[in-house]
């Protein structure tokens, strides 16, 4: 089996741009939140919002996901962007050995807000970022090191920076022409929620430029941001201390 890329990531990190420019590689077979289509519109939808009556799909499963990883994997390397929080059921050493793994993080004052802009009723189970920390405790404990941890502040800050150094950690080629595309392409096309939606100021961007780090004040958010953030802050920190470095 070839090389299966994990990027594990939380909701609204900005990790659907990081999956463009994987895919403007062109030497990846890149997924989109594989195992998130079947937690949200499987058979048996596992989110905690679901209601009878919304949309399903016979037939996807969290295990047809990963069969067809699997497959896909048999044929050439493969980079899913994913969220923990989706299969932490399934976290067995040897399940987790088929993986590279790697994680994007972002400031929960970011993340959270955009979420309850996008969804004002989102369960703190979608939120993920007690998952990330866990899975990535577990698999420093596996592997002996911490896997690589990428921020998304960096990344904007210093894209080719941070890109190099992601690539350097998971023993990919660092192919500085991935950062750059023609304005207009369709990320909806690889999306399954909503129709991409989500993803509009990414389809007229042309590329990872670097960015100016902006920051959120929370007290200004609404109480219930409030009170997320305070629960979600530590996972973050936990994680950003191991966060690599431009070079």
């Amino acid at each position: 089996m070839h090389k299966i890329v994990a990027l594990w990531a939380v909701p609204r990190s900005t990790s659907t741009a990081f999956e463009w420019m994987m895919r403007q590689r062109g030497d990846l077979d890149c997924l989109h939140e594989p195992f998130g289509e079947a937690w949200y519109q499987g058979e048996d939808p596992l989110w905690p919002r679901f209601r009878a009556g919304e949309k399903t799909t016979p037939g996807l499963t969290i295990e047809s996901v990963w069969d067809d990883i699997k497959t896909r994997a048999q044929r050439g390397p493969v980079f899913i962007k994913d969220f923990p929080h989706y299969i932490n059921h399934m976290w067995t050493p040897d399940f987790l050995a088929n993986f590279t793994h790697a994680f994007l993080i972002r400031d929960p004052a970011k993340t959270i807000s955009s979420m309850y802009a996008k969804w004002p009723d989102f369960d703190e189970l979608e939120v993920g970022f007690p998952e990330q920390r866990a899975l990535f405790d577990l698999l420093s404990a596996l592997q002996g090191a911490a896997p690589p941890v990428i921020d998304s502040d960096d990344l904007l800050e210093n894209p080719a920076a941070m890109t190099a150094a992601f690539c350097e950690a998971v023993d990919i080629p660092y192919l500085p022409e991935a950062l750059s595309w023609e304005p207009g392409g369709d990320p909806s096309a690889h999306s399954w929620w909503d129709g991409g939606s989500f993803h509009a100021n990414l389809a007229m961007s042309d590329g990872l430029k670097p960015q100016k780090r902006r920051y959120i004040e929370i007290d200004d958010a609404p109480e219930r941001v409030r009170r997320v953030h305070r629960r979600m802050q530590p996972h973050y920190a936990h994680l950003y201390q191991h966060r690599l470095r431009p070079t």
